[in-house]
């Protein structure tokens, strides 16, 4: 529609704001009318009428079968429009149209804003399937006739209150009208039967839906009037109300047609079942977390007994062999605190990853900088609990055989992903400039547990590749290849 209006029209920035807060609202148009709705607006030039957008009813057929948004069309050749954009009035007059066999009863509904009729709206209702109304459908096409008015007064739609077609309740869901008074003069099947879930007893006609349904809604301390005025539709909002096991959705939309108040529209929805899976996956959600905090926990008090173990090691290679296992479980540790913080099995790895290098970083021999470049991005859980412990093993590697007691240098950590090449993978290096490999060294055969951990973990559990390479000029490469599912943005 934005492109359309630009390109074609002479209307406004705001002018345009008010299409899409009217376009936003007239589903419920729509489904009232049992028809569908096309929004005509005049040209630059005032020539032509270009549609700019359309509307199918759910509560009846449609009159068309083609998309019409985008087609133009000459002034002078639909009467209906012209009258009703010239004149400011809703334009009823003339004999049903015949498309394709169907007869359609055609409608025009001038859109004002402030002083001025922006558009036009051509209301078409297939009368193939026309019946004998019930009181449902009565009550339906009342209520269209009402918005038409409004519309062409310009009181509805309602400014600065944009609804979120997706989450409101529908004409479908349930509609009860209410009088001036707030009293019931007619409540759908279902509208009748959401009141049934939260207790109601007797049938709705006739009562003040304000005050029954403050009643039924549980109160610890006097009625709520905020909610009885909702309830008896003196302003259009938006608002739940829970009772006896059950939760209704209401939305009111007062009606005032020839700018006095006359009455109101209540929609509602029966959401019990969708609040109480809200609730079941909360919960689900706030369990999860709860487990990989206790995890965590775990986890550290094994390092501190570890830890303490080695604090009573006569033996230094034993010692060694009990912190290697602290860092160990430590980076596992890290990975379980911060999933224990999110919603979901996903982790921001980076911060990971300079945690891990930090707690590395204090085994260091000598005084060792330690840095990360490039950003690793959010990752499974499944990818960053082996992932972070490879790290930990490359980083000690690398400070424990690259320097000796005394020695400085840097380790950095570097991590690349996606791009044109490598599009669902994560490329990390980890390069020192420390004493290098020896002469002859084969990663893929070296016997060390650190190295023995690496492979298995990057090869069997990340399905990537592991390379362990002299850097250039000096010092050692590790390069880490492997694939991660795209980042969701």
């Amino acid at each position: 529609m934005n492109d359309l209006v630009r390109q074609h029209t002479a209307l406004t920035e705001s002018d345009l704001e008010w299409l899409h807060l009217l376009v936003s609202e007239w589903q419920l148009l729509s489904d009232l009318s049992f028809a569908d709705l096309v929004l005509w607006v005049p040209t630059l030039d005032g020539t032509r009428y270009v549609s700019v957008a359309q509307m199918r009813p759910n509560t009846g057929p449609t009159s068309y079968q083609d998309d019409m948004v985008g087609h133009l069309v000459p002034r002078g050749r639909r009467p209906m429009l012209d009258t009703a954009l010239d004149e400011g009035r809703i334009v009823r007059e003339g004999d049903p149209e015949w498309r394709e066999e169907v007869p359609v009863r055609v409608e025009s509904i001038p859109v004002r804003r402030e002083s001025r009729v922006l558009g036009v709206i051509a209301r078409n209702t297939n009368l193939l399937t026309v019946r004998t109304p019930s009181r449902l459908e009565l009550t339906y096409l009342q209520s269209a006739s009402d918005l038409a008015q409004m519309i062409a007064a310009g009181s509805f739609p309602f400014p600065g209150q944009q609804v979120d077609m997706d989450a409101s309740p529908r004409v479908g869901d349930g509609l009860i009208r209410l009088d001036a008074d707030g009293i019931v003069q007619y409540a759908s099947p279902n509208a009748l039967s959401a009141y049934h879930r939260l207790g109601l007893a007797a049938d709705l006609v006739g009562c003040h839906l304000g005050q029954t349904t403050a009643e039924l809604a549980p109160s610890r301390g006097p009625v709520d009037e905020a909610l009885v005025k909702l309830a008896s539709g003196w302003a259009p909002r938006e608002t739940e109300v829970e009772g006896n096991g059950g939760v209704i959705q209401l939305r009111a939309i007062p009606l005032k047609p020839k700018g006095t108040r006359i009455g109101s529209l209540v929609l509602l929805r029966d959401v019990t079942e969708l609040r109480r899976r809200e609730r079941e996956l909360i919960t689900k959600d706030a369990t999860i977390r709860e487990i990989h905090h206790r995890v965590k926990n775990n986890l550290q008090t094994v390092a501190a007994l570890l830890r303490l173990q080695a604090r009573r090691m006569d033996s230094d290679q034993g010692r060694e062999a009990l912190e290697e296992a602290v860092r160990r479980v430590g980076s596992i540790a890290i990975v379980h605190e911060t999933l224990s913080q999110n919603l979901d099995e996903r982790v921001e790895f980076d911060d990971i990853a300079d945690r891990v290098l930090a707690m590395v970083a204090e085994i260091s021999p000598g005084r060792v900088t330690g840095r990360r470049t490039g950003r690793f991005g959010i990752l499974d859980a499944e990818v960053a609990t082996p992932l972070s412990m490879v790290l930990t093993e490359i980083l000690q590697n690398a400070l424990e055989h690259g320097f000796g007691p005394g020695e400085t240098g840097t380790v950095e950590v570097s991590a690349v992903r996606g791009g044109t090449r490598t599009e669902g993978r994560l490329l990390v290096t980890v390069q020192d400039d420390g004493r290098g490999l020896p002469e002859g060294f084969d990663p893929q055969k070296a016997g060390n547990l650190g190295l023995q951990i690496v492979r298995t973990l990057v090869e069997g559990e990340l399905g990537g590749t592991f390379d362990m390479l002299p850097a250039p000029g000096r010092g050692t490469r590790v390069v880490l290849d492997m694939p991660v599912r795209a980042e969701k943005s």
